[in-house]
C-alpha cells in the first residue's frame, strides 16, 4: 500500500468534467457547430448595425461619406468626357445632333447615360443607325450612319425626302434641290417605296419620260409621263404590268401615239384612252371615210 506524504498533492483525474463532455458532444453536433460558427456571428454584426445606424446622425453622415467617395471617384481625370466627336454625319445633322443633346462638357461618363444619347440620336429622322461610346482623350464618339434619300414624296403639306424602306429622312424646300430622285404622291405612298422603287426600276426604258407616280387609294400605282399620259397599274403584279408596257412600246411606240391613259388594271385586256386632241382629229376624219 502506497500512502501520501504530506507535501505530495493528489493526482488530477484525466477524465473531463460532465460540462466539458457535453460541450464536446455539442461541438460534434453539425446544427450546433453552424450556430456557433456562423449564425451568432452574424447576428451579432445585425445588431450592432442595426444600433450604430439607429441613430439619424450617424445614417446622415455614413451617406455623405459615400456621396463624397462616389463624387471622388467620378471626378477623376481618367473618366472624364471633355469633347463630343461625330462621324459618318452631315454638317447639318451634326448641328442638329448637338443641339438636342446639350451635354455640358466636361461631364463624367459615369453621369452619363449612353443608352439615352444613343435613344436620342436615333430618333432624328436622317439617323438610321447610331453607336456611342467613350474612347481615350476624353472623348465622347457617335458613330452615325445616315439614311440615303431614294424618293421625293409630295404631300398636302409640302415634300419629304424618304429613304428605299420610306422611312423620313427630312424635308424639302424645293423640287429642283433633290431633282436626281423619283417622285412620289398621294396618301400611303411612304408605305409602299420598295415597290414604287421596282416599278420605277422596270421603267427604266422610258424614264426620261417619267414624271412620277401616284399612289391610288393606298392600294395601287398610276404612272404619270410627260404630255400628261397616265398608265393605271393592277394592285397586284404592278412591275409585270410596267415590262408588258415596255414590250409593247418597244414593239409598235405605244406610248408614242396620242394617247391619254394606258389601263393595266385587268391585264387579260389593257385599254387605251385617246387624247382629247386625238378624239377631234377622229371625230374630224370619220365623216370621210363613211362617205368614201
Amino acid at each position: 500500500m502506497f500512502s501520501l506524504t504530506r507535501n505530495q498533492k493528489p493526482k488530477s483525474d484525466p477524465a473531463p468534467s460532465v460540462w466539458t463532455y457535453r460541450l464536446n458532444r455539442l461541438m460534434l453536433t453539425p446544427l450546433f457547430r453552424v450556430t456557433v460558427r456562423l449564425v451568432l456571428p452574424v447576428a451579432a454584426l445585425c445588431l450592432a448595425t442595426w444600433v450604430y445606424f439607429s441613430d439619424a446622425g450617424r445614417r446622415e453622415a455614413v451617406v455623405i461619406a459615400k456621396n463624397e467617395i462616389v463624387e471622388t471617384i467620378k471626378n477623376r481625370p481618367e473618366f472624364m468626357l471633355n469633347v463630343m466627336a461625330i462621324e459618318g454625319a452631315s454638317r447639318s445633322v451634326s448641328e442638329d445632333i448637338r443641339e438636342i443633346l446639350a451635354i455640358d462638357f466636361p461631364i463624367s461618363w459615369l453621369d452619363l447615360d449612353l443608352d439615352q444619347v444613343r435613344d436620342t440620336v436615333a430618333g432624328l429622322d436622317p439617323v438610321e443607325q447610331v453607336k456611342v461610346h467613350h474612347r481615350k482623350g476624353g472623348i465622347l464618339q457617335l458613330d452615325v450612319v445616315e439614311r440615303v434619300p431614294a424618293v421625293v414624296w409630295r404631300t398636302k403639306q409640302g415634300m419629304e425626302l424618304l429613304d428605299a424602306t420610306g422611312a423620313p429622312v427630312g424635308l424639302l424646300k424645293t423640287r429642283a434641290a433633290r431633282g436626281d430622285l423619283p417622285l412620289i404622291a398621294g396618301p400611303g405612298a411612304a408605305a409602299a417605296v420598295p415597290q414604287g422603287l421596282a416599278i420605277i426600276a422596270a421603267a427604266a426604258p422610258i424614264k426620261e419620260r417619267l414624271r412620277g407616280l401616284v399612289r391610288v387609294g393606298e392600294r395601287r400605282w398610276d404612272m404619270i409621263l410627260d404630255n400628261d399620259q397616265r398608265i393605271l397599274l393592277p394592285e397586284d403584279a404592278p412591275v409585270q404590268a410596267v415590262e408588258r408596257i415596255i414590250v409593247l412600246h418597244q414593239a409598235s411606240d405605244l406610248l408614242a401615239r396620242d394617247l391619254a391613259l394606258v389601263d393595266m388594271r385587268l391585264g387579260a385586256r389593257p385599254s387605251l384612252r385617246l387624247s382629247d386632241n386625238a378624239l377631234r382629229e377622229l371625230s374630224r376624219i370619220k365623216p370621210i371615210y363613211v362617205e368614201n
